[in-house]
């Protein structure tokens, strides 16, 4: 210690001097913040972000002011709608600052002062809505809120980007409730959907049924038309071929040129054919007929002997031919031989 001269000392002295003013007047202020410099107490100037040399002893640089866009969270606060429900509301602050001076002189804590304005303002805006609102209008009221906030904050230097409601709790009893009507409201929809369901159902079977019976009916309908065009072009052809039968028929009478003897002769075969059958018959013989029919039983008859008389040549030997006289005797009584 005794070699320490005087000199050395006052220079080491004057080393640390230096150090504190240069550390004191020499300030580096990052990207995306604001310093607020102070001379003897008054605001003079913000310093943006560089490099900047301070008056030692004399400037003072306040805590830097961060420019960016800043996020945070109050707590749960207990809020009271329109139909006094007390519910439990998280919310989330988004703002930025944009005047550093006014947030620094403006507000003493600038933290606190947005958090209670945002919950009195949450008040003010649950208050005036219903607990159903509340739950189902989450975007009107940040949208609500944010415009309020805005022009509240804007003498504390602050732009307020957004607020979020981050939830909404209601009370334990509220919440059974609202679940019971939910669930009441899921099963109401569950049966009209079932009953919409079976309606449909049956309509489109009725309607199906309804479409198979048009179907048949019209199937049915061409089937009895096609049937009657059927018996139609049937009756027709047959009618045409009984008139040219009876056409024909007649060509061959006339061009045959029949006697009245054989004509009496087919009446007479006709006769058994139309006394057929249950029901009365009535038939109309012509009176001149009755001359032509005698001839016609002695034409029968003498047809009838003759065949007689074959067959029982063909049995025996032949024999005498019966006389003559007799023949006519017969012919003229005009009796069939037995």
């Amino acid at each position: 210690m005794d070699s320490i001269s005087p000199a050395l000392i006052v220079a080491i002295v004057f080393a640390l001097f230096v150090i504190i003013l240069v550390a004191r007047s020499v300030r580096i202020i990052p990207q995306a913040h604001a310093g607020i410099v102070e001379r003897l107490g008054r605001y003079t100037r913000t310093l943006d972000p560089g490099l900047h040399v301070l008056v030692p002893f004399v400037e003072t640089l306040k805590p830097l002011v961060d420019m960016r866009e800043q996020v945070v969270t109050f707590p749960p606060q207990p809020v009271i709608t329109q139909d006094n429900v007390t519910i439990s509301i998280d919310t989330v602050f988004y703002f930025q600052v944009t005047d550093p001076f006014r947030a620094t002189y403006e507000v003493a804590d600038l933290i606190l002062a947005v958090e209670q304005l945002t919950v009195t303002t949450l008040r003010n805006v649950i208050g005036s809505l219903t607990l159903e609102e509340v739950l189902t209008s989450r975007d009107k009221i940040n949208a609500d809120l944010r415009i309020v906030l805005d022009e509240a904050t804007e003498r504390w230097g602050i732009r307020v980007a957004r607020i979020e409601l981050k939830s909404i709790d209601p009370p334990a009893s509220i919440q059974e409730a609202m679940e019971k009507q939910m669930r009441a409201e899921r099963d109401k929809r569950a049966a009209i959907l079932s009953a919409e369901g079976e309606k449909q159902s049956a309509i489109l079977t009725a309607e199906g049924e309804r479409q198979a019976a048009i179907l048949r009916a019209e199937a049915d309908q061409k089937s009895q038309i096609l049937r009657a065009e059927g018996d139609k072009q049937a009756a027709i052809l047959r009618a045409t071929g009984e008139a040219e039968a009876i056409r024909q028929l007649f060509q061959s009478i006339h061009e045959g040129d029949p006697t009245p003897d054989l004509l009496a002769y087919k009446y007479l075969e006709a006769l058994p054919k139309l006394a057929e059958g249950q029901s009365t018959k009535l038939m109309l013989i012509p009176s001149d007929a009755m001359q032509a029919l005698g001839g016609v039983a002695a034409l029968g008859g003498a047809f009838q002997l003759a065949q007689d008389v074959a067959g029982n040549a063909a049995a025996t030997p032949p024999s005498p031919p019966p006389p003559r006289r007799s023949a006519r005797r017969l012919e003229g009584d005009g009796t069939t031989p037995q």
